[in-house]
């Protein structure tokens, strides 16, 4: 394939994990907005954390405008800011996933304190924020979940018409974790939805009859399917990717995304580094290995097999 780049962050060309939602008419994505360019980030990983959630937004989900920031207010909501960043950030907000409950919109975000230097040692929380516009988020509370490193919230009501709350356990050797709710206001713990080779950033949704899961593996994306959206067989053998080294523009791979339908289309929105091919265990070196793109696929099912396509 041969992939245009869709967006790139204009404050610190760092877009990643993007999420797109349409609400009237309007596509919006919401975005880490890594700090890849600023000139003095802080030591190590830094330039990973201080982030905030970034916004664009497009009339086709194809061209894309930048459209700020969403910025911490004194009682703990979030609001979009067009300006952009605030000039002092003391916290970081990674991952959101955004969904409609059929009344308003939910975001999950991962929060951590502070600006860390380095990965291990430092608490990660999944919040819940809600909002009628999209644009004001009031801050609900952070979930009670398996540990105090958790990240990368994907959120679907599955075929048993219960909520399901995938995310990624760093204390369980970074395995996609599952809570379940009836109501979406109180979750319990349901276990491992995917264990196995470490892995981050699920999605789920449901397309051609089966329910599918996305995990970035640092090296393309596992796929995993589902007749219930429970219990889960991987796609293809245990190496088996999409998005991979080749399928994706530079020399990187296809990393931490989520889908959208539009009419017929499902298209499933990723970043990846088109300088370098980044590993998260390794600080970047240059503010090329830094940056990052936005890309997307359509995805559709062939014989029960997921696959990519431009078109």
């Amino acid at each position: 394939m041969t992939l245009a780049e869709l967006y790139r962050d204009p404050i610190y060309d760092g877009a990643t994990d993007p999420t797109v939602v349409i609400d009237d008419g309007t596509w919006w994505m919401f975005y880490t907005q890594r700090r890849a360019t600023h000139p003095d980030p802080g030591p190590g990983v830094a330039w990973v954390h201080g982030s905030r959630i970034g916004v664009a937004r497009s009339a086709d989900g194809v061209a894309w405008d930048y459209a700020g920031t969403l910025e911490p207010q004194p009682d703990g909501s979030l609001r979009r800011d067009a300006a952009g960043p605030a000039s002092v950030v003391d916290g970081t907000h990674w991952a959101p996933e955004v969904i409609s409950d059929g009344v308003g919109w939910r975001m999950y975000l991962t929060e951590i304190e502070g600006i860390p230097d380095r990965w291990p040692g430092y608490a990660r929380h999944i919040v819940e924020y809600r909002s009628a516009d999209l644009r004001e988020w009031h801050r609900e509370g952070a979930l009670e979940l398996d540990s105090d490193r958790v990240i990368d919230a994907a959120v679907a009501k599955v075929a048993d018409g219960r909520w399901r709350l995938w995310y990624k356990d760093e204390a369980a050797d970074s395995v996609t974790k599952v809570a379940v709710s009836d109501d979406l206001e109180q979750w319990r713990s349901d276990g491992t939805a995917i264990a196995g080779r470490a892995h981050e950033g699920p999605f789920v949704f449901e397309l051609s009859g089966w329910w599918w899961m996305i995990v970035d593996e640092w090296r393309g994306m596992a796929v995993h399917r589902s007749r219930d959206g429970v219990a889960w067989e991987r796609q293809g053998g245990a190496d088996t990717v999409i998005l991979g080294a080749g399928e994706v523009p530079g020399p990187g791979f296809g990393h931490h995304g989520a889908a959208v339908r539009h009419g017929d289309d499902l298209w499933f929105y990723f970043f990846g580094h088109p300088a370098a091919a980044y590993v998260p265990d390794v600080d970047a070196e240059t503010v090329d290995d830094r940056r990052c793109a936005v890309y997307r696929v359509l995805l559709r099912v062939v014989g029960d097999v997921l696959v990519t396509s431009e078109r």
